[in-house]
């Protein structure tokens, strides 16, 4: 049994359930977006872990003989680390995982900026060939009104270096985000930027708040009205309908998700948006997430 000293909680995407979490950072740096809990506790406040203790964690899974096939580095903002940083540990993970196929992190579109394509490259052939981008809307206005800090164009301008990389992306777009009154326009930019940067992946979360709406709806200036099932279901067509990708993986089958979708886009566009119709035109005709199995 490895004991890896974690400062919990840890998140990482549900496609990283059998990966190895290295947790080279603490928190985020940035930690200001209004729909984000994963980081306000305390002990999350941001900070970089000692390369030291990244090896002596990496020795301890060496000597332990577990195989590890893929590793996720976390916390939320791992890649504000600088490249030389994040070199060394792609070197520590090379040396003592030499049997890695994956290695992936969490990527805020600002944490690019001061990286050349050659760097992510180079990061790249070590094995760091996944980013998790978090772009939630492609809608200015709506990325103003919860602090997320990024615009369409400063999104577009990470994935398309991520991509001239050669590095894989998995977008995340979250659902419910602009409330009724900005419902429509959230889903139609929201797919106007993935059009343009044409992520591997693509993945829709719904908005939520456990600890209560109060933060969020201050950005919004008492505009913010949330969206009930049928309205989340009709933010899906709009965002689908008007989503044209050449070959993106597309889920929306997160834990937050009343409705379970999965397919590649756009070839199973219209059956997406058949499915979406008809959860909108005939409700109950379409297999839901019952609420008590919802949840971030």
């Amino acid at each position: 049994m490895i004991q890896i000293p974690y400062i919990e909680p840890v998140f990482r995407p549900p496609s990283e359930a059998r990966s190895l979490i290295l947790q080279v950072t603490n928190g985020c740096s940035w930690n200001k977006c209004t729909f984000c809990e994963m980081y306000t506790l305390p002990q999350k406040k941001f900070r970089l872990k000692p390369l030291e203790e990244l090896e002596a964690e990496l020795a301890a899974v060496l000597k332990s003989g577990l195989p590890v096939r893929r590793v996720f580095l976390a916390d939320g903002d791992a890649m504000t680390l600088s490249y030389r940083r994040l070199r060394e540990i792609m070197v520590l993970v090379n040396r003592y995982l030499p049997g890695i196929q994956r290695v992936s992190s969490y990527c805020l579109p600002r944490n690019l900026k001061n990286k050349t394509v050659e760097e992510l490259a180079t990061l790249r052939e070590m094995g760091l060939d996944l980013f998790y981008v978090g772009c939630e809307s492609g809608d200015d206005l709506v990325l103003e009104r919860v602090k997320k800090g990024e615009n369409f164009e400063s999104s577009l301008a990470a994935l398309r270096k991520i991509k001239e990389a050669g590095v894989r992306s998995s977008v995340m777009i979250l659902n419910g985000m602009g409330g009724k009154k900005y419902s429509e326009q959230h889903a139609r930019n929201s797919a106007l930027l993935m059009n343009e940067a044409q992520p591997e992946y693509l993945a829709t979360l719904v908005v939520s708040f456990p600890q209560g709406t109060e933060t969020y709806e201050a950005g919004f200036e008492g505009e913010f009205e949330a969206l009930d099932q049928q309205g989340l279901f009709q933010e899906m067509f709009w965002l689908l309908d008007t989503l044209e990708l050449e070959k993106t993986i597309f889920r929306s089958d997160h834990a937050s998700n009343y409705l379970v979708l999965k397919g590649t886009l756009n070839r199973d566009k219209e059956r997406l948006l058949n499915t979406v119709a008809q959860a909108l035109e005939r409700p109950g005709s379409v297999p839901l997430r019952a609420e008590w199995m919802r949840g971030l």
